[in-house]
């Protein structure tokens, strides 16, 4: 019978040594030393635990690489279990990893027993939850990049975890902001397909005379401007998942191609003769009422029910609870170590316009709202005129000037915030030119830098890989 196999993962060589050999007759063994090492067993070998420690590099914060990598676990690989060891005993540390995914924690110096007995206790709770797998994943406050646990979201959960296993089509419902990219992102990384590519296409961004050469690709030839041909998004999909959003803007004539696709999964480049086979399975989501548009001829009832075989409505913000307190708590802790602030939490009165306010932009809105907050703080603590929601009874500026500054520095912080640090289309945004946009961050003492985001490739001067729009997932949701 196969042994479960365990990942220790410590910057020791000493400690490295002494767990291999001290559980080598129960368990098979791997360990890493760093991140990169850490990452390639992960996707090469799937162990069953991961024992993390925190500070992987010496004399680094203790929340830095480590509780990097254990968000990666979560995030990736959501059957492996991760147990921190770390010669750290804060308890907000550990209660930190917890929250994050951590199924349990343990304090240098290693006891051997002590840590047998700990290791047991996690693969007994792995068993358990693969098992019984959509009831673990309801069960949990955060999944894959999903965070929360009000019962709404738990439904989410639970449907993803049922659904990845199978290669049916999805069709992801819900308001702009509320999160359906990530719940597509959940339900690739939780299939047989994660190793494969996951590809997004937002159907309603792109201009309706490019989008069927986005989507199938054309031949070289095949129309003004295309020099060679080049493979559509559903090609590049190819063993992994494509995610068409907004796929209540998709042309009536591209409907038919798709519908196609769905049924023998052919695909036929722009000026192409030769269908081609693709293995790729398809995500879909929309925030219309797709009912409404095929009662009004505008979407074809039999590419509705080919895309809706299973149906995941993703709730809003102001339906989710205390799943707001949640995940502000979540991003003020993501963005208070993104930007190097020293943010304690919120005040009591933040805490109330956060729960008063209609969230009409859902959790993408809470999220700007916050990091913005985390970056104009004055203090500790966030206050509701850094949220700037209604209520917000900030102190009043002394002279002109300080009430320009304020305003100056609001407005570059505001788009800043709106194009993930992209200074070309921030200075666009407030209209000025891009020397007069760097004298401002100059003047302020500001570093563009520090509203990138890290799912969105960045080229020389803060620019977009390719000048496209920045990517709108936000590290949970």
């Amino acid at each position: 019978m196969s042994r479960e196999r365990i990942l220790i993962v410590d910057d020791e060589e000493s400690i490295r040594n002494q767990l291999q050999w001290g559980l080598a007759d129960e368990y098979e063994v791997l360990t890493a030393a760093g991140l990169e090492d850490a990452r390639r067993l992960l996707r090469e070998q799937e162990p069953s635990v991961v024992t993390l420690d925190l500070a992987l590099t010496p004399g680094s914060p203790a929340t830095n690489e480590g509780m990097t990598l254990l968000d990666e676990i979560v995030d990736r690989h959501p059957a492996t279990r991760v147990v921190m060891v770390t010669g750290n005993d804060s308890r907000e540390n550990a209660l930190m990893a917890i929250r994050r995914g951590a199924v349990d924690w343990y304090a240098k110096p290693i006891r051997l027993e002590e840590l047998k007995g700990i290791l047991r206790r996690a693969l007994y709770i792995r068993g358990i939850e693969l098992s019984q797998p959509g009831e673990a994943a309801a069960g949990r406050k955060r999944y894959h990049r999903l965070v929360g646990e009000s019962e709404s979201i738990r439904r989410v959960f639970g449907l993803i975890q049922r659904v990845a296993g199978t290669d049916a089509n999805v069709l992801i419902t819900g308001e702009n902001g509320s999160g359906k990219e990530l719940v597509a992102h959940a339900i690739h990384e939780a299939s047989g397909r994660r190793s494969g590519p996951f590809v997004p296409i937002n159907c309603g961004a792109i201009p309706e005379q490019l989008l069927e050469s986005e989507l199938f690709g054309h031949e070289r030839g095949a129309f003004t401007d295309a020099y060679r041909t080049r493979e559509g998004k559903l090609e590049l999909a190819e063993g992994g998942s494509i995610f068409l959003d907004e796929i209540g803007e998709l042309p009536t004539h591209l409907q038919v191609k798709l519908l196609r696709f769905l049924q023998d999964k052919m695909v036929e480049r722009v000026g192409g003769r030769e269908p081609r086979k693709v293995d790729a399975r398809l995500v879909a989501a929309t925030n219309h009422d797709l009912k409404a548009e095929m009662a009004a001829g505008r979407f074809r009832e039999d590419l509705y029910y080919r895309l809706s075989v299973v149906n995941i409505h993703v709730p809003p913000l102001r339906e989710r609870g205390d799943d707001l307190r949640i995940l502000a708590d979540y991003f003020l802790d993501f963005y208070t170590k993104h930007h190097k602030r020293r943010i304690k939490g919120f005040t009591q009165s933040a805490l109330r316009s956060l729960q008063a306010h209609p969230w009409p932009g859902n959790v993408r809105e809470l999220e700007n709202r916050v990091q913005r907050a985390v970056i104009l703080a004055q203090d500790a603590y966030v206050r509701p005129e850094d949220l700037e929601l209604e209520g917000a009874r900030a102190e009043s500026p002394q002279t002109l000037q300080d009430a320009r500054d304020e305003a100056e520095r609001r407005l570059l912080v505001e788009s800043l915030t709106r194009n993930a640090g992209n200074i070309t289309r921030a200075a666009r945004d407030i209209k000025v030119s891009r020397p007069t946009f760097h004298d401002l961050l100059r003047k302020h003492g500001m570093d563009a830098a520090k509203f990138r985001r890290p799912d969105v490739p960045v080229g020389e001067e803060g620019e977009e890989a390719g000048d496209g729009p920045a990517a709108g997932a936000p590290p949970g949701s």
